[in-house]
């Protein structure tokens, strides 16, 4: 049976990770649709641009708690915000959504594909295994949920196409190492921002040789 009280003080609960993360992983979709849609840079922009702008204005909303927030989105959100994003950070929702604006801006379609499903999958099970079976902690994380991480990027590692398998695992690598280190920013920013840099060079030194 679900855990269904908080491990400690301003944590949500397990049932309400495991809502939180099913959200997450539904982000896959916007990975999945750039290449299976076989959308160009600037098509996957003019449309993650919009969304993320929208996302932005909810959060801002939420923080300063307009009419829309009260009447509408909170219903829906609530149960899912952490506290210190009520207490006045952005939801992890909307760091994502910056990031894969950022990271297709910066990166090339493969390894912005890669990256975005590195933070997407690693981070969802990261947290969900490391909330129910870390016992091992290091700082706010635990190995098994760094495992956990691990053994997802490298699963998106293999399954991502249009790249070395190599700069795919490099990249796998990365994204976990970025995941555990408690770098002072957002995650969901710093991870495939990252993890798409680490490719990137790697790409170009290998195409230098």
């Amino acid at each position: 049976m679900a855990d269904k009280k908080p491990m400690a003080s301003g944590q949500i609960t397990f049932v309400q990770e495991l809502m939180r993360k099913g959200t997450h992983m539904g982000a896959l979709i916007i990975p999945a649709g750039y290449y299976f849609l076989h959308l160009e840079r600037p098509e996957m922009l003019s449309i993650m641009v919009p969304v993320t702008v929208a996302m932005i204005l909810i959060d801002i909303a939420r923080l300063r708690r307009w009419l829309f927030w009260k009447a509408f989105a909170r219903k829906i959100l609530s149960p899912v915000i952490r506290q210190h994003e009520m207490a006045g950070d952005f939801t992890g929702a909307t760091y994502i959504l910056l990031s894969v604006c950022l990271t297709v801006a910066l990166y090339d379609k493969p390894i912005a594909i890669a990256a975005i499903a590195f933070i997407i999958v690693g981070d969802t099970l990261a947290a969900l295994i490391g909330r129910r079976f870390g016992r091992h902690r290091f700082g706010n994380k635990s190995v098994e949920g760094s495992l956990a991480c691990l053994a997802g990027t490298v699963i998106v590692a293999v399954i991502v196409p249009d790249l070395p398998i190599g700069i795919r695992l490099f990249g796998a690598v990365v994204a976990t190492i970025v995941e555990a280190l408690p770098l002072g920013i957002d995650d969901n920013i710093t991870v495939p921002i990252l993890s798409g840099l680490s490719m990137t060079l790697l790409d170009k030194t290998l195409i230098s040789f």
